[in-house]
């Protein structure tokens, strides 16, 4: 174990060295990674924000039935009796129209409703269903818009849904972008190592006939693709919170206009870790599979 520790030691103060003369060629190849890296670590970031943004808004399937105004007694407990034996039907609750009154006030629209002559709000049910189902939202919906008793149907939630299902989308296609990015840096990767290889190919030759070992050429190879990979996910994290930080106002806003209360943080430690690690493994295979096709020909 010492000399295998102490193997990776030599092999990586070599590869700073060359790190250190090819200064500026490094720093354009991790800036490259970590330009292409960025984009989707920034929306990846951001729709998972959103997703649990989404998760906190109630989207318990709900549908809520206006009851006409000529509707009395004997048409409540006629929908009650219905709602018992509807098998599609999680849960029920009555909201009064004074009850409705309140809440609305509570709102922020008490100046409003001070001013209407009387409560204009229905009496109406809260239907809570026990699928997601959208047909099963059509099914009750239509089922009881049919009702006499029932002046008008609204489908709640549905909003919360479509938002949930886009946002997924959008981090499926976040996912898809960073998988063809990263196939193009390990191809950049794999080009920067290739030509470490042909400019020290004599290099190479002599100390295979000193009795060099293919591993120990390998390792500051590896050394070499994996830390200018590392520094180009350095620099992909510095852009995403940069990006991130910029968009966090105009996010909020929009988050306020839903009623909620969102703020757009910067990259936790595990989004961190994981992006690191995915630029240094992408260099690593670049590396890798340049070792493979180049080495022997060297």
């Amino acid at each position: 174990m010492i000399g295998w520790l102490a193997a990776h030691g030599r092999a990586l103060g070599q590869a700073l060295r060359r790190l250190r003369r090819q200064a500026f060629g490094t720093l354009l190849s991790a800036l490259v990674i970590g330009l292409a890296l960025a984009l989707p670590a920034t929306g990846l970031a951001l729709f998972e924000r959103l997703q649990s943004l989404a998760a906190s808004v109630n989207t318990t399937p709900q549908v809520s039935l206006f009851l006409k105004e000529s509707s009395g007694r004997d048409d409540r407990n006629r929908l009650e009796r219905n709602f018992q034996a509807d098998a599609q039907l999680a849960s029920v609750s009555f909201v009064s129209r004074d009850t409705a009154r309140e809440i609305l006030a509570r709102n922020g629209l008490a100046d409003i409703l001070d001013t209407l002559p009387a409560n204009p709000l229905p009496d109406g049910f809260v239907l809570t269903l026990k699928s997601a189902d959208p047909a099963a939202f059509q099914a009750v919906a239509d089922r009881y818009r049919a009702d006499a008793a029932i002046e008008h149907v609204q489908v709640d939630s549905l909003w919360v849904q479509r938002l949930d299902a886009l946002l997924a989308f959008g981090r499926t296609v976040m996912l898809l972008l960073a998988g063809l990015l990263g196939t193009a840096l390990v191809i950049i990767t794999f080009n920067t190592i290739r030509l470490q290889l042909l400019t020290r190919q004599e290099e190479i030759e002599v100390s295979r006939i000193l009795g060099a070992t293919i591993p120990f050429i390998r390792r500051p190879y590896y050394w070499f693709g994996g830390l200018q990979a590392f520094a180009g996910g350095l620099i992909a994290w510095g852009i995403a919170d940069g990006l991130l930080a910029l968009m966090a106002p105009e996010v909020r806003r929009i988050a306020e206009t839903y009623g909620a209360i969102f703020s757009l943080h910067r990259l936790d430690l595990l989004q961190v870790t994981g992006l690191l690690a995915f630029s240094t493994l992408l260099g690593l295979a670049g590396t890798g599979l340049a070792l493979r096709r180049h080495l022997r020909a060297a």
